[in-house]
């Protein structure tokens, strides 16, 4: 399955950093996060809230905008290994300048360079979803929304949120997700990973999103399934980080087929890949052993995320002719 083409839209870009990237960074910047890491070198963590934890830890190294240039240039080398080439990454102003605007154009200078040049020397295309955090609550999330809105276009598309799903209720987040929408940003929004099928119903009816990240908590409310599939919402589902959560045991448990047999509009993606020990090509394998899928339900489902992604006509147009191209 790795080179197979492959789309992937729910992916963090400082999730993704490899732990040698972060270690390395670590030791530039004379930083001991030795407590971070396994013996084998690995994310250690024990649960999603230390996972947060040792995840804004991880960041912390990422400091100024040349770190995260060479951050985003070492994200996609490896997914463009893993036969991806179209990918929307999470980016969050809180973590790139501390919200301010003009710092975080700095930033996004720096990320967009990284993503030019991969595009040229991999073949990869990427596009920016800003985030707000969740836990950080509705006053920085506003902040985070006048980020987005300023560096809104054909390269930041869409804007989001993410973090603890325990915390707060979308609806507090309804005038950052305004200031977005009116400048012409496309929404999604974490829900449904570990709030339950509540918090997909909340996120649905309060933010009104195109897309949910996640999303796969609803399979405990069929009446919700019918209503995700009836409204066309796409769910990015990343299987291997709910299985690494603990959230199912295994893939073959994993509800991903039965909200794909429902009729609900999937796609496949990795989260955080090195924290979860996955990449693309290792998702398309545990789900074709898992669910007997064979390529041409894996092309419906790259067929999804191209309709579901968050860039224009021409980019769009491109990234179909590779998938074309690979299918002929």
């Amino acid at each position: 399955m790795k080179s197979m083409p492959k789309i992937e839209l729910h992916l963090h870009l400082e999730g993704a950093a490899p732990p040698a990237f972060i270690r390395g960074l670590a030791q530039e910047k004379h930083m001991d996060l030795s407590g971070l890491f396994n013996p084998d070198g690995s994310y250690r963590f024990t649960d999603f809230w230390d996972f947060l934890k040792v995840y804004e830890a991880a960041t912390s190294t990422l400091q100024t905008p040349e770190d995260y240039r060479r951050l985003t240039l070492a994200v996609l080398e490896e997914s463009a290994a893993n036969g991806v080439v179209y990918s929307e990454t999470f980016l969050s102003p809180d973590f790139c300048g501390g919200r301010d605007v003009g710092a975080w154009k700095e930033y996004l200078h720096a990320i967009r360079d990284a993503a030019d040049q991969a595009e040229r020397q991999m073949g990869i295309t990427l596009r920016g979803i800003i985030t707000c955090i969740r836990h950080f609550g509705p006053d920085k999330a506003r902040e985070t929304a006048v980020c987005a809105a300023e560096t809104a276009g054909d390269w930041i598309t869409g804007f989001g949120i993410a973090g603890d799903e325990k915390v707060l209720q979308p609806k507090d987040f309804l005038w950052a997700f305004d200031c977005a929408r009116e400048a012409g940003l496309r929404i999604t929004a974490h829900a449904g990973e570990w709030g339950g099928p509540e918090s997909v119903r909340a996120a649905l009816h309060d933010l009104n999103p195109e897309r949910i990240g996640h999303g796969v908590r609803a399979i405990e409310d069929l009446a919700l399934v019918d209503e995700l599939a009836e409204r066309g919402t796409v769910l990015e589902v990343c299987p291997g980080s709910n299985v690494a959560l603990g959230i199912w045991p295994t893939f073959r448990a994993h509800p991903i087929g039965k909200l794909f047999d429902r009729g609900v509009k999937v796609t496949v993606s990795t989260d955080d890949p090195p924290f979860f020990h996955t990449t693309m090509a290792r998702e398309y394998d545990m789900l074709s052993d898992a669910f007997d899928w064979d390529d041409s339900v894996f092309a419906t489902l790259n067929r999804t995320a191209l309709d579901a992604a968050f860039c224009d006509t021409d980019t769009r147009s491109k990234i179909a002719k590779r998938l074309e191209a690979a299918n002929a």
